[in-house]
């Protein structure tokens, strides 16, 4: 196969990714309990107490080192947060929203004159970044497909322990 015809087929096949069905799967397995990252090994887990159900590679923030502070640092939240929003038309493909920022992300940034940010979700991967690096602005990415089964089991409420 050319070059030429070897792009052109990668060009068209990243366009159809775009297209991919949103069909949500119906989950009937144990409830996710818990979710934790692991930031330095871009690991997602979903929990059932002590049981692991599922583990997701993921992309963070541009600058994921260190805890988000401020709208704009690309630093993906660590701490304690919940599952608090479900967005089945996200830009980002399906997304499920975390409660940062908490009050205490309010007061740090508040004290300095700046904002905290917020809209950090879980989300999937539109076509246009595929192949990138840590390339969200704060938020957790997985592949399309990964977070069809992510949005069918997480529940609100469920907490998110993120660590550096």
């Amino acid at each position: 196969m050319s070059i030429r015809r070897g792009f052109i087929v990668f060009v068209f096949a990243t366009a159809l990714s775009g297209c991919v069905s949103k069909t949500i799967p119906t989950y009937t397995g144990p409830e996710v309990t818990r979710i934790v990252l692991d930031k330095n090994e871009r690991e997602l887990t979903l929990l059932h107490n002590d049981q692991v159900l599922r583990s997701y590679d993921v992309e963070l923030g541009f600058a994921p080192e260190g805890h988000k502070q401020f709208e704009g640092d690309g630093r993906t939240p660590e701490g304690r947060y919940y599952i608090d929003r479900r967005n089945p038309n996200s830009a980002f493909y399906l997304s499920i929203g975390l409660s940062y920022p908490n009050a205490q992300d309010r007061a740090f940034a508040r004290a300095r004159g700046r904002s905290p940010g917020g809209d950090i979700f879980i989300h999937g991967t539109p076509a246009s970044v595929m192949f990138r690096n840590d390339w969200t602005a704060g938020c957790i990415a997985v592949s399309n497909a990964e977070m069809r089964e992510i949005y069918s089991m997480v529940n609100l409420r469920t907490p998110i322990d993120i660590y550096p």
